[in-house]
């Protein structure tokens, strides 16, 4: 077996641009990283809203029906369950007709670049998911009709926790996966010690707002500022509000936590945001986690324990 180096595989996968570090000797690296590549390939095609034979289009166009899927599909649609009850409904994992009225429809690189959209009124099936019917025994989903899922707001920090523990599998020493900024880290680096991880400023995107030292564990953001769009009547983007069915005006700008497993971050980041910053900040506390809010002003609110992984910081303001 030969020394134990860092090597690296950047690749685009759900609509992100993906980058995967992982500690392994030279002989392993390449297998492994692009075994990440496929695996990913894989999760996107079962759980993505834009391919129509997908297992969650599958599922979304037989809502009322039952309709078997992947243990995969089945895990990450019982956590996004778990997910809405433990924030109260801020995480709502059904608002997939509100964002296609939104303007959200086709991928982001579709709408990006498209004039703007002239939005309409689309609401969810309110407590619909206390209707889902979970099979575990034959990992088959009955939904009530109506119901449709969207998986953006766990997808990622689900593949990362997926991916990092097929890697850990796979006998790499450390690992590092950022999923279009939901990072999941553990081991060693090559050189010892914890990751650093670097929180992208919302506001001045590719400029750094702080850098955090996680030695096992994930980081999520979540940001109004991210995906945005362009509607007849302004700025949209995809944080939506299930109370309202409209994008967010929570006065948070991003969210960023600190947990162990990716997806439970990032719902709670997504959550936090939309509650806004007291509500939001009892929501994390309650869970255990840590956050740092950005308020729309640029103000910084750390919460939990924060400051404690803190290596640079920012201006840090209560």
């Amino acid at each position: 077996m030969g020394e134990m180096q860092e090597h690296s595989r950047a690749f685009r996968a759900m609509g992100s641009d993906c980058f995967v570090r992982v500690v392994v000797d030279d002989d392993r690296a390449g297998p492994i990283l692009e075994r990440v590549v496929e695996k990913m390939a894989e999760l996107e095609q079962r759980w993505s809203r834009f391919i129509p034979d997908s297992e969650l289009s599958q599922l979304n166009d037989h809502a009322g029906a039952p309709v078997f899927v992947s243990p995969e599909t089945f895990a990450i649609i019982s956590l996004a369950i778990d997910a809405w009850r433990a924030t109260d409904g801020h995480f709502d994992p059904t608002l997939l007709d509100a964002l296609r009225g939104s303007g959200y429809d086709k991928t982001f690189d579709d709408i990006a670049a498209r004039a703007p959209f002239e939005a309409v009124e689309a609401t969810s099936l309110q407590g619909g998911l206390n209707d889902v019917d979970l099979d575990a025994r034959s990992f088959v989903i009955q939904t009530p009709p109506g119901l449709h899922f969207d998986l953006g707001g766990i997808g990622k920090g689900y593949a990362a926790d997926c991916l990092f523990t097929q890697v850990t599998e796979d006998g790499v020493s450390g690992a590092c996966l950022d999923f279009g900024g939901d990072v999941r880290v553990g081991g060693a680096t090559a050189e010892g010690g914890g990751w650093p991880i670097v929180i992208d400023d919302p506001f001045h995107p590719g400029e750094d707002l702080a850098v955090l030292g996680l030695g096992d564990g994930s980081v999520t953001t979540s940001s109004r500022l991210r995906r945005t769009w362009s509607t007849t009547s302004g700025k949209a983007h995809h944080l939506l509000d299930p109370a309202t069915s409209q994008p967010s005006q929570s006065g948070l700008a991003s969210v960023t936590v600190i947990a162990a497993h990716a997806a439970w971050g990032e719902v709670h980041a997504k959550a936090a945001l939309i509650a806004g910053a007291q509500e939001g900040a009892a929501l994390i506390e309650r869970a255990g986690l840590s956050a740092m809010f950005v308020a729309d002003g640029g103000e910084t609110i750390p919460v939990g324990h924060f400051e404690a992984f803190l290596i640079e910081r920012p201006t840090l303001e209560g």
